[in-house]
């Protein structure tokens, strides 16, 4: 019974148009009537711890990080360098695409913010040389979503928050999937675009190359910084949060000199907006997840779960599968706020490593960005590229295939994910 109400009354809420903050404290109050003890000041209190948390003040820093270098020039001289590396390639500017986005996922951590970069520079010169402009537009996208799994990640930093686990840890079992999906996405770049009459830019001198890599030496140094911290101990994710939007205040105003003085407080401003709906979506998570735990719905859940417990591949293609279909009508954040405290319990007692069980779930978070109707990346970069939605769905449909299928490598053969990340973690 439980069960039934906590859907119903997120469905119904969701149903009846309800934003998915309040779909939540809906839910919330509708288990604490089930059960009979409401009390509005046990929503309140519990609204106000979901944001009172440490780990979570990473997220603002990285959302700042990562508008700073939209607006300070730093996103712009990564995608110069791959584009001076690898533009003369048949097809180069896909790749200039997905070795941008790798890098540039190493610095925000935000997949719209990355894929909003990307498109306002290279889904013109990309439909300009010739390319089919959905399919430029849908590879620039899967690309974007590259940022919630290579490290510093805002999913991984909820996940571990909602989850209790180690961001550090999260941070760095994403690196290893994260290039894979990088190569992934160029090889499938590779066979989808192959047929294009499309004119091969010239090699850049090798001089010009480094002359590229030099002026992006600054942007280059932040991801090393912050993994370098994390892996030694000098600093948590949270403070890492800290470093990378002071470090990229620093570049922006004094070296790149791109940023000017009367342009932060837009900056400040939209990082902030964005900080608002996450943070408020969490804080009104935790009273429907303290809810969850009070009324055992992840027991009724590990219960059901059961028979495939001694099946840890089946157990993992059933949540992914859930996580997939789920991602198709939700965000990326009420996925995590909402299933990983129901899961992972079952997943624990499955005997499923709980960092693992964090990579492939936020990969499979990460597609959902890319399905329709929801696909809140699909729907940043139809706009900023100027490009129909109808057409982005139809040119990232190979990209998903693609990433779907190195998301069932990855539950089929976990060593991929556990091994390199034991290793990187030096244990």
């Amino acid at each position: 019974m439980t069960l039934l109400v906590f859907l119903g009354a997120l469905l119904g809420s969701m149903f009846i148009g309800l934003p998915i903050a309040y779909a939540l404290l809906m839910t919330g109050v509708a288990l604490m009537w089930q059960l009979d003890f409401f009390d509005s000041q046990i929503v309140a209190q519990n609204l106000l711890n979901g944001a009172d948390s440490f780990p979570l003040m990473a997220v603002p820093f990285f959302m700042l990080a990562g508008e700073l270098m939209n607006a300070g020039g730093l996103s712009r001289r990564i995608v110069n360098l791959a584009l001076a590396a690898v533009g003369h390639i048949k097809g180069g500017l896909g790749y200039v695409g997905v070795l941008a986005a790798c890098i540039l996922a190493s610095l925000s951590g935000s997949a719209a913010a990355d894929a909003a970069a990307l498109s306002a520079i290279l889904v013109p010169m990309m439909v300009k040389a010739g390319h089919d402009k959905g399919r430029s537009a849908g590879l620039i996208a899967a690309s974007g979503i590259t940022a919630l799994i290579i490290p510093p990640s805002i999913g991984f930093i909820l996940i571990g928050v909602v989850g209790n686990m180690s961001i550090t840890k999260l941070f760095i079992a994403g690196i290893v999937p994260g290039i894979l999906m990088g190569v992934v996405l160029a090889t499938t770049w590779y066979f989808v675009s192959r047929h294009e009459n499309i004119a091969t830019p010239a090699r850049v001198p090798v001089k010009a190359v480094f002359g590229k890599a030099r002026e992006g030496i600054w942007a280059l140094l932040l991801p090393v910084i912050i993994l370098v911290g994390l892996r030694f101990g000098v600093f948590t994710p949270t403070e890492a949060g800290v470093v990378a939007a002071v470090y990229a205040l620093f570049v922006a105003l004094f070296v790149y000199r791109e940023l000017r003085a009367k342009d932060l407080f837009d900056v400040f401003l939209a990082a902030g907006k964005t900080t608002a709906m996450v943070m408020f979506l969490v804080a009104a998570a935790l009273v429907s997840s303290w809810m969850i735990t009070i009324a055992g719905l992840p027991d009724q859940i590990t219960d059901l779960v059961a028979p495939f417990a001694n099946n840890p591949t089946l157990l993992m293609f059933i949540v992914v599968g859930l996580v997939l279909v789920i991602g198709c009508a939700m965000d990326m954040v009420p996925i995590i706020l909402i299933l990983i405290p129901v899961l992972l319990p079952a997943v624990r007692d499955a005997g499923i490593d709980p960092i693992y069980f964090g990579v492939v779930f936020m990969l499979a978070c990460a597609i959902g960005l890319l399905t329709p109707p929801v696909g809140a990346v699909l729907n940043v970069v139809a706009a900023v590229s100027k490009v129909s939605l109808p057409q982005v769905i139809r040119g990232v449909g190979p990209f998903i295939l693609a990433q779907i299928a190195i998301l069932i490598l990855f539950i089929l053969f976990p060593g991929i994910i556990t091994i390199p990340a034991a290793w990187l973690s030096g244990q």
